[in-house]
């Protein structure tokens, strides 16, 4: 979402004095170049310090950015799966203003390297304090997605970009990572579970910093007597991780997780 670039006048003082005969009326009048330089020639302009940005050039806010993660070893466009379906319904709903991109979960670098880029818009390779402040990121992710985007947000934190949201649908933490506790740097974050079969999700999150993260809650979900129909999905994620499937093809927990990330974005069409 280009920098105009600061010009420069040179003004070269010819040599010699030109003369020439231009008659008028009968009048001749002698002309010389060089006084008509010094008559246009202008006061230098101050040299910018460096690293200054040139107050001049018009300030372009970033877009909104909603960054997906999906579980697993899924492809970031795998169709099948909930993330990559609601960034879909998503980039259809807001046509402008609004970068939305899903990632596998072993592309966090490529996610946070992407953040950046969007989030320079003045192009200038480094962040100000106010591309910071203008950050409108929202993150989420499911499985090993989830345990991605606490990583993800704790990496901002680093570079001081704060997070509107993060959320959490039946978070698996990867080695070395700590997926229930949100950095000070994320506003608000909301966990989705279930707690049936062998695999499932971090069932509580908690804030590093309660004064700086609300955490919406950590909604239970139980698929024991209604899970739902997951047809689309492989066969050995039915039959091995079947409730662990349940919550990520469930459409009543992408219902809420969609109504929160639109609830951080500018106004756009109906939820669908």
């Amino acid at each position: 979402m280009p920098v105009a670039q600061n010009s420069r006048a040179e003004i070269i003082a010819p040599d010699r004095c030109a003369v020439r005969l231009v008659s008028a009326g009968g009048c001749a009048f002698l002309m010389c170049s060089s006084l008509l330089a010094a008559a246009t020639q202008r006061a230098p302009v101050a040299p910018q310090a460096p690293g200054a940005h040139n107050q001049n050039v018009a300030f372009t806010k970033p877009p909104a950015i909603v960054v997906g993660f999906v579980g697993g070893y899924v492809q970031h466009d795998d169709a099948v799966h909930a993330p990559v379906q609601l960034a879909e319904r998503l980039r259809g709903a807001y046509l402008s203003g609004v970068h939305v991109e899903v990632f596998e979960n072993h592309r966090r670098e490529q996610a946070f390297q992407e953040i950046l880029k969007l989030l320079d818009a003045d192009h200038d390779g480094t962040l100000s304090e106010r591309e910071k402040r203008d950050a409108r990121i929202v993150i989420y992710g499911v499985s090993w997605g989830g345990s991605e985007t606490v990583a993800l947000a704790r990496e901002l934190e680093q570079e001081n970009v704060p997070v509107l949201l993060t959320i959490q649908v039946d978070s698996i933490a990867k080695m070395g990572q700590n997926d229930a506790v949100i950095p000070g740097n994320v506003a608000e974050a909301a966990n989705f579970y279930q707690v049936q079969g062998w695999l499932h999700g971090q069932t509580e999150i908690r804030a590093a910093d309660a004064s700086r993260t609300r955490i919406f809650g950590n909604f239970r979900f139980d698929y024991k007597s209604q899970p739902p129909q997951c047809g689309n999905y492989p066969w050995y994620d039915r039959l091995f991780v079947k409730q662990h499937v349940a919550i990520e093809c469930d459409p009543a927990v992408w219902k809420q997780v969609e109504s929160l990330i639109r609830s951080k974005l500018p106004p756009s069409g109906k939820l669908q």
